[in-house]
């Protein structure tokens, strides 16, 4: 019974720790499902509102917050194509490919970074050279787009080396090239007059809550299913040992088996004399017989 007493504590302690991972990762996937559902209704209340300008938005000092995501504003300015930067590793739809940030001087002297949209990767695989990326428009231009944030990762990420980064980071980009630049980007939504064709504007997000819910409750199942499975298998062994006892106790009550008799050649042997037994159905001469 000491040995069944060990393996139901350790079963129970993996099933323990088990457990608690899957929940934990069940609630992961509920946390991200909530920020899905944050940031779809931050774009479908955005969607239907007027287009401002940029400087209602992207006000001196300001960091741009969750609130003011996918704002839709308009800005007026022209690029400076000489910052020009190539984001690598980007996917839009099933393409992977890169995008192209290009700095925009306002009319009020304050500068902000566009995001002009996506190139996708060649044939064999490789990102279009930097000076292959179609300039910007020159002269004065006109953006429609939305606020973004910064996004934020290691040095290696966000500090443009040889005109490449991987995350869109103003600050720390406005340091690399010796800029001041707002915080936050732009997502080209429309220019005026419009770009190269070689670039195409980022779409925007699909609405819909990903699978998130259905992997919570796939964990959720998966803890369920552990739990039950130490219950059954401490079960079979309680189960098993019952009938190991009752097998145990029947065989130490029955009774000894009766053997046969011996016998020679068929015939049965007296068990005193050691030599096969007459019997009363002799048919030889008695030693009685007077004859």
């Amino acid at each position: 019974m000491k040995r069944l007493w060990l393996r139901w504590i350790g079963l129970a302690l993996f099933v323990v720790i088990l457990a608690g991972v899957m929940v934990r990762l069940g609630e992961w996937q509920l946390h991200r499902l909530s920020g899905r559902r944050e940031a779809n209704a931050i774009v479908r209340a955005h969607e239907g509102q007027p287009v401002v300008d940029w400087a209602q938005v992207f006000t001196p000092g300001k960091v741009i917050g969750a609130d003011d995501q996918w704002t839709r504003v308009t800005v007026t300015g022209s690029y400076d194509a000489a910052h020009q930067l190539q984001i690598r590793y980007r996917k839009s739809g099933d393409q992977q490919g890169s995008e192209v940030i290009t700095p925009l001087r306002a009319a009020d002297d304050r500068t902000v970074l566009v995001d002009r949209g996506f190139i996708p990767r060649a044939g064999d695989g490789t990102d279009p050279d930097i000076a292959d990326i179609p300039a910007p428009p020159g002269g004065t231009v006109t953006v429609i787009g939305y606020v973004r944030g910064n996004e934020n990762g290691k040095d290696s990420a966000v500090v443009p080396v040889d005109g490449r980064a991987r995350l869109i980071n103003s600050q720390a980009i406005g340091r690399a090239q010796g800029g001041d630049y707002v915080d936050g980007y732009i997502m080209l939504a429309s220019s005026m007059p419009p770009q190269s064709a070689r670039i195409t504007p980022l779409p925007l997000p699909q609405l819909d809550e990903g699978p998130h819910l259905s992997y919570a409750v796939q964990w959720f199942c998966f803890t369920a299913i552990a739990v039950g499975g130490l219950f059954v298998l401490i079960r079979g062994d309680i189960r098993d040992r019952r009938t190991r006892r009752e097998r145990s106790a029947r065989r130490a009550h029955r009774p000894a088996p009766v053997g046969k008799p011996a016998t020679r050649n068929g015939v049965p042997i007296d068990s005193a004399t050691g030599v096969p037994g007459t019997g009363s159905s002799s048919t030889g001469p008695s030693s009685d017989d007077p004859s």
